[in-house]
């Protein structure tokens, strides 16, 4: 079984009873083992208002030390979760017990794994002594991709600021019902502009393309978003559609708003 959201994945082998997951955050290992140990961190990071919410850590942080976090589920019903401290190496690994409130069985054992890559901290998490237990196994699984998608939005750095220009791009034809009466040629000619544009699409420079029914004549709209004006004029220029005689209007839009997918 595999679960993922954005960059965490985790695989969880619900027979053995072991869950693997894992996430890349583009900040230093000091800075994930702390937000993964002290209680200010862990209040703040872990939880969500629609899943529940961390509200106290109690921690002796060493070998032999105990932990216990205290929270609320969306539906307001109090938990705890609490265990002892195995293994501590900051800022490289801690192994933990794992005993929750509504779980009566045996502890389970939690490792976390930190390495430092190129830009950031690739932290592993190993979740053992599931077995007997699949369903307990498969919802910790997809509760993990959760938890350390909670982690990195709360520790990763910000995007970058959205430098990019965007333009509303008129693609006017010869006639005004080219669309309509396209010759063999022509309608070659507009694949060949479509498939122009795709991989440009691709790349994010193209948000959105296609034909506009407008009474007065039909005519191709494209979204586009480019670093500068010189750089989509020169595309533009490439395409198929300007080599056979179409032109473009070009239209700088103020500010844009766009979901990416």
């Amino acid at each position: 079984m595999t679960s993922s959201v954005g960059a965490a994945r985790a695989i969880a082998d619900v027979s053995g009873g072991t869950i693997l997951a894992s996430v890349e955050i583009m900040v230093p290992p000091e800075r994930v083992f702390a937000a993964l140990s002290e209680a200010e961190e862990i209040t703040r990071w872990w939880g969500h208002p629609d899943a529940y919410q961390t509200e106290k850590w109690t921690t002796d942080f060493r070998v032999g030390g105990r932990w216990r976090a205290d929270g609320r589920g969306a539906d307001g019903v109090p938990f705890h979760v609490a265990g002892e401290f195995l293994e501590i190496e900051p800022p490289r690994r801690i192994v933990q017990t794992w005993q929750p409130s509504w779980d009566t069985g045996p502890a389970t054992t939690l490792t976390y794994d930190l390495a430092a890559i190129p830009g950031g901290t690739r932290l592993l998490v190993r979740h053992d002594g599931f077995k007997g237990n699949e369903q307990a196994c498969a919802s910790h699984a997809d509760g993990w991709v959760m938890v350390l998608g909670w982690l990195v939005d709360d520790i990763g750095p910000e995007p970058p600021p959205d430098t990019a220009n965007y333009y509303v791009a008129r693609l006017i034809g010869s006639r005004p019902d080219f669309r309509a009466t396209l010759s063999a040629e022509e309608r070659a000619m507009m694949q060949r502009h479509i498939a122009y544009w795709r991989p440009l699409m691709a790349q994010g420079k193209v948000l959105a393309l296609g034909p506009v029914d407008d009474p007065k004549g039909s005519w191709g709209l494209g979204l586009m978003r480019v670093e500068s004006e010189a750089e989509l004029l020169d595309l533009q220029s490439r395409d198929p559609a300007v080599l056979g005689g179409l032109r473009y209007e070009n239209l700088p839009m103020a500010r844009a708003v766009w979901r990416e997918s």
